[in-house]
């Protein structure tokens, strides 16, 4: 496989309760093999989902001349469920609660069964380098070639299947930067408090925008790694990075704590009060990661508020008081594009026939209510706009807030609009890379600011 099964099965463990994180450590006192019997008691992965390596299913094919057995330190609950779905082996070796069959435990269980140099092995890591020893000859695979040049000196080699390693591409769309695009948000306070030509300003600004990105991609990292198994059964998320099995696993949790100790470095820089807000928004989204993206529309809610703190976290950065006619339409105008999120997942689930979505508690039955909900929402969001324009502090802030009553009918027509899009499935995933590359959104961006100038 393309992963490690171990990972997997501690990712769909603390995806269920992350509680299980301070009991981890004293099932590994027990040792390897009762460890992993206690983690595969409690978690189903999906044969079927996984990413396997079809260069090693290929191999497998075609090698009829021996018993095709598979030998893993995988715990046998796990990995008979794989043996049996892609129907390439005779027979399953692997951790019985007991014994945990690895390194020298797997040599001289393949010694016993087939004799020495009876048998060809194929591996991945140095510990193999024990079994290599007694096989009559190695395939390395995905791994490097230092390890297929150390496991020739110990036996024949037969094939190294080389590693291919994560791409810049695979890196830069597991830390999803073109969702960055979110926390120009964090600009905003900057913007409507007339202060995008105050240097000292716009550098706190663009600090808390790289902090936010940091922290954000952390997170994401996170998000994903939890929603493995359903992401793999999505039509376009299965080819995310760590779901297609193109970055490994170990690599993601590596790079979690990495991005957010370098997010909290840069908030430090810029304020103490701004470190609060993120560590807030850190906070949030790991509630939403591990249990309220599951509960039916706090969800979106808790979305809406995420897009709102960052509007916050902005105006902390600066320094700058925050109004609450902006507060109260970033809140609506994100509840509506939370909705929408929801609405176009489940409308791509009822198209490809499904009736309800993996961990998310929604049916494509409530999809008429969901609409409803997501286009009132962003009426009210035109509704606030409308009442600031005539409200003092409007007044206060343009010379012809009059001007901004232009502003209506151009967010009128671009929610209207976006939800009939949705309504057609023809939306993406995420409404804000839509807004982002949609021509007709970034001509309504355009005169946005036009019309915000010419208030001035």
């Amino acid at each position: 496989m393309r992963t490690d099964l171990l990972h997997e099965a501690v990712l769909a463990l603390l995806s269920r309760n992350l509680l299980y994180l301070f009991v981890l450590p004293l099932w590994l006192l027990k040792g390897k093999a009762p460890f992993k019997r206690e983690i595969a008691r409690r978690v189903r992965i999906a044969p079927e989902t996984l990413p396997y390596d079809e260069r090693v299913l290929e191999w497998l094919r075609t090698t009829s001349q021996r018993p095709r057995v598979l030998c893993t330190a995988s715990d046998v609950l796990l990995a008979e469920p794989i043996a049996r779905h892609l129907g390439l082996f005779e027979e399953v070796m692997a951790s019985d609660g007991r014994t945990n069959l690895g390194g020298s435990a797997k040599a001289a269980m393949l010694v016993e069964r087939f004799g020495t140099r009876g048998f060809d092995y194929a591996g991945n890591t140095l510990v193999d380098m024990k079994v290599w020893a007694h096989a009559a000859t190695a395939i390395v695979v995905n791994a490097p070639g230092r390890l297929a040049r150390a496991a020739s000196k110990v036996t024949q080699l037969a094939g190294h299947l080389a590693r291919t390693p994560p791409t810049l591409r695979a890196w830069i769309k597991a830390l999803r930067l073109h969702q960055w695009l979110k926390n120009l948000l964090i600009f905003v306070p900057l913007l409507t408090a007339h202060r995008f030509l105050d240097p000292a300003a716009i550098t706190q600004a663009a600090g808390a925008f790289l902090a936010f990105g940091l922290c954000a991609s952390g997170t994401y990292i996170l998000n994903d790694l939890l929603d493995l198994s359903a992401d793999r059964v999505h039509p376009r998320k299965r080819l995310r990075p760590f779901a297609s099995g193109a970055i490994p696993i170990k690599y993601g949790l590596l790079a979690i704590p990495l991005m957010m100790l370098a997010s909290v470095a840069v908030a430090l820089a810029i304020n103490p009060v701004f470190l609060l807000a993120l560590l807030g928004y850190c906070i949030m989204t790991l509630g939403y990661s591990f249990r309220l993206k599951r509960i039916i529309m706090v969800d979106v809610v808790m979305l809406a508020a995420l897009y709102t703190v960052r509007i916050i976290a902005g105006a902390m950065a600066i320094d700058q008081t925050l109004s609450f006619w902006l507060l109260a339409f970033s809140m609506f105008i994100f509840l509506s594009l939370a909705l929408l999120k929801r609405y176009t997942e489940l409308e791509g689930l009822r198209t490809s026939g499904k009736q309800k979505a993996v961990g998310r508690g929604y049916a494509t039955a409530d999809l008429p209510l969901l609409q409803s909900l997501g286009a009132a929402a962003g009426y009210i969001s035109v509704l606030v706009l409308a009442l600031y324009i005539n409200s003092e502090e409007s007044v206060a802030l343009y010379s012809r807030p009059q001007m901004l009553w232009l502003l209506c009918p151009l967010l009128l027509y671009w929610i209207s609009r976006a939800w009939i899009i949705a309504h057609r499935n023809q939306m993406h995933d995420d409404p804000v890379v839509f807004a982002a590359t949609d021509r007709v959104s970034q001509v309504i961006g355009l005169l946005v600011v036009v019309v915000a100038l010419a208030a001035l």
